[in-house]
């Protein structure tokens, strides 16, 4: 399928060791995995749906949804709920869905390539650039005159930061993960500084504006910002699942990987193209929102095990679980008031963090001692 990309035995790959082999005896914590996450993925979205300001029955997306399918003929729900849910609420959810799936994917990819669980998308600098994209489209009033002008203008500070990193850590056709990492934190003080100079000149609305949107949050969503992201947010994680064999490998080392027959250097800047094209798209979508992609694909490695071919789409369908409780979380504490889901990650996710940093320090002393 892919030019670059040598025949690698299966063989090879399934019996690496710490990469488990999948027998007859398929692994129960998959099985049960894959049976429990999208059941439970389904009953949040319906949960999610009926929570607000203003209530409407989880069950009205279900007598909404099914007759458009041709499955029963249920009874329709009321003008005002089917307003509000396909206007309102749905879009939101799918938001949701689409962006914690998609950072989720890239935190697995991300630690695939760096071998280290503490590795997430937030290292690339997209976010710094994509922030700086946003204060120039709020700080001009480009965004006051179009709809698309944040989620463009972030994008292209996202890229523009992908951009640099890649040129920046690349030396005689070989890309230096360490240099990326230094690179990545560089670039992200460089536009960090730029973003607050511009804030520095703009007028108290627009600081408040921008403030606003680097919480990171899910209202006002609608089928436009699904438009946009839906078609290369989805490809961008099909893309990356197709390499699952590949971040296998990566896991052994670069080395070992190479010589098992993987082009190392172009599919590692394969995965980094894909990912921060994915990343960056999900930043314009809701604003930065952190700690998805670090802490889903460290919690389902220990749940479903190290195997890409099961962990990525495993995260995927996890990503998506937790943004939307997250938002629906802060919908629910202080109604009518909402609290934005990047304010709720950050809560959850800094303890999570934490206690990795502990464990991963006591694991070491053990080794050493």
């Amino acid at each position: 399928m892919y030019p670059f990309r040598r025949r690698i035995a299966r063989s090879q790959v399934d019996t690496i060791r710490g990469v488990p082999h999948h027998d007859a005896a398929v692994n129960k914590r998959h099985l049960l995995a894959f049976t429990l996450l999208p059941l439970l993925l389904a009953a949040a979205v319906l949960v999610a749906v009926g929570v607000g300001a203003v209530p409407v029955s989880p069950t009205a997306l279900v007598r909404l949804l099914l007759p458009k399918l041709g499955i029963g003929s249920l009874p329709v729900p009321a003008e005002r709920d089917v307003t509000i849910l396909l206007l309102l609420r749905f879009p939101r959810v799918v938001a949701a869905m689409l962006v914690g799936s998609s950072l989720a994917v890239c935190g697995v990819v991300m630690q695939g390539l760096f071998r280290n669980p503490m590795a997430s998308p937030e290292i690339l600098g997209l976010s710094a650039g994509g922030s700086l994209g946003a204060v120039v489209a709020i700080t001009t009033g480009i965004a006051a005159g179009s709809l698309f002008a944040v989620p463009i203008l972030t994008i292209a500070g996202a890229m523009l930061s992908a951009v640099c990193i890649s040129l920046l850590s690349s030396s005689r056709g070989t890309t230096s993960l360490l240099y990326i990492v230094i690179a990545g934190m560089a670039l992200s003080s460089l536009f960090s500084g730029l973003t607050s100079a511009l804030l520095l000149f703009s007028r108290e609305y627009q600081v408040s504006q921008f403030v606003f949107w680097t919480m990171g949050g899910l209202d006002g969503r609608s089928w436009q910002h699904i438009l946009y992201s839906a078609p290369v947010l989805v490809p961008g994680m099909v893309a990356l699942s197709l390499f699952a064999r590949e971040l296998n490998l990566f896991t052994l080392g670069e080395e070992q990987a190479m010589s098992l027959g993987m082009h190392v250097e172009t599919i590692k800047r394969v995965l980094l193209a894909i990912a921060a094209v994915v990343t960056g798209v999900a930043i314009a979508v809701c604003g930065p929102i952190g700690f998805v992609g670090l802490l889903i694909p460290h919690l389902f490695r220990f749940l479903v095990g190290p195997d890409h071919r099961v962990l990525l789409p495993a995260s995927a369908l996890g990503g998506a679980l937790f943004l939307v409780l997250c938002d629906l979380l802060g919908r629910a504490l202080l109604p009518p008031l909402e609290i934005r889901v990047g304010i709720i990650t950050a809560i959850l996710g800094s303890p999570y963090l934490l206690s990795l940093i502990i464990r991963i320090q006591r694991r070491n002393a053990v080794r050493t001692g």
